[in-house]
């Protein structure tokens, strides 16, 4: 049988965006981001 793939649409609103692939790092998995986002919330939606 084939998968149901659901998409969900999200409507954000932010002051910048990046597009990462996720790295495996022991066992999890680790988003490298700019030092100047330290202390900010982020979003994170996972496309695929």
């Amino acid at each position: 049988m084939s998968e149901l793939i659901r998409q969900s649409k999200f409507e954000v609103y932010g002051e910048e965006m990046l597009e990462k692939e996720v790295k495996k790092s022991g066992n999890s998995g680790r988003v490298y981001l700019p030092p100047s986002w330290i202390g900010k919330r982020v979003k994170i939606i996972r496309m695929d």
